[in-house]
């Protein structure tokens, strides 16, 4: 499920996701009386969904069983969030600053949407969601961050050593991905052939996934580019040159910054075609200095170090909660 934690091709359509219409409304949950709503789940699960459409076109059994994980994982992770939230309302009665809500926002678009502010709206409507249901949302997040740095403010200090040693882990992980880029090598195959009336997207699929088969088996991929592809790239062997992640769509992005390098990826859906990928070279932005996410990162050590104690909190607030489950 590390696509679900760490929502992350060379294509820049929207995937078919977006346009698909879904059921937003509803209960979803109740924790002491306060709503956890469908399209909560939704917002929340539409940048692995989107992932997960590109690479599984034929969906199947496995899809839903992915499906089915992520969105239990997502409304556990509600329910504990609302049983917090209610710890917060109930001693606090505080409100996060303005400026915080703000810099949060604009941190998950830099991050999640490559940096690309219509992505992000895109990305809002497709899960039913407005930019000021989000700006709560983003609230009750911080809120819940503040919480649990609470738990752990009489906590003995991290030492040096596990703060660099969790910064080492994790730099990475926080790095500028506007700063990323890649190079490689794509077949794309468009789900309708001009020259082919007979073609059709499920006999397009099959024949990307043909090629796939063939390129596994050591066919030369430059020569099946020439063939097959039906875009720019085709005459030079399906060679891409050092491309910018943010000249990529956010789903495909972050599929290929997380592919080995060498691998054969697809076929990627989209809604024009099918994009096979052999990433041949990554580039990754700047990662922050230590003393620049000091704090977070210090943050994360107590979490680690005192997880019992945070168990036996969310325990308890289970314990004298009211969890009424609809789905």
């Amino acid at each position: 499920m590390s696509l679900l934690k760490y929502t992350l091709g060379l294509s820049l359509v929207a995937l078919t996701t977006i346009s698909q219409a879904r059921e937003v409304t509803g209960i979803a949950a109740k924790v002491n009386g306060r709503v956890i709503t469908k399209n909560e789940i939704n917002y929340h699960l539409t940048p692995y969904r989107q992932q997960l459409d590109a690479q599984m076109p034929r969906k199947g059994p496995q899809y839903e069983k992915f499906m089915a994980e992520a969105t239990k994982d997502i409304l556990d992770s509600l329910i504990e969030r609302e049983l917090i939230l209610s710890e917060f309302h109930h001693k606090i009665k505080g409100r996060i600053p303005a400026h915080a809500i703000d810099g949060e926002i604009k941190r998950q678009i830099r991050e999640l949407y490559n940096n690309n502010h219509s992505e992000y709206v895109k990305a809002l409507k497709a899960s039913g969601m407005t930019p000021q249901q989000h700006r709560r949302e983003t609230e009750k997040k911080l809120i819940v961050q503040a919480m649990r740095a609470q738990q752990f403010a009489n906590a003995v200090p991290p030492l040096p050593s596990e703060i660099q040693a969790e910064y080492n882990e994790h730099k990475m992980k926080m790095r500028d991905i506007t700063g990323d880029a890649l190079e490689g090598h794509k077949i794309y195959i468009p789900k309708a052939d001009p020259n082919n009336p007979l073609a059709t997207p499920e006999t397009q699929l099959a024949l990307a996934e043909d090629i796939v088969t063939k390129l596994k088996k050591g066919d030369d991929f430059e020569e099946l580019a020439r063939k097959h592809s039906a875009d720019s790239y085709a005459d030079a062997g399906g060679k891409v040159e050092k491309t910018p992640r943010t000249d990529l769509s956010p789903a495909f992005a972050a599929i290929l910054m997380e592919t080995d390098i060498g691998k054969i990826l697809g076929p990627l859906e989209d809604a024009r075609g099918f994009t096979i990928v052999r990433v041949d070279k990554k580039y990754y932005g700047p990662a922050p200095a230590l003393s620049k996410v000091k704090k977070n990162i210090e943050a994360r050590v107590r979490t680690k170090k005192n997880k019992a104690k945070q168990d036996r909190w969310i325990k308890r607030l289970k314990g004298n909660a009211m969890i009424d489950i609809k789905i």
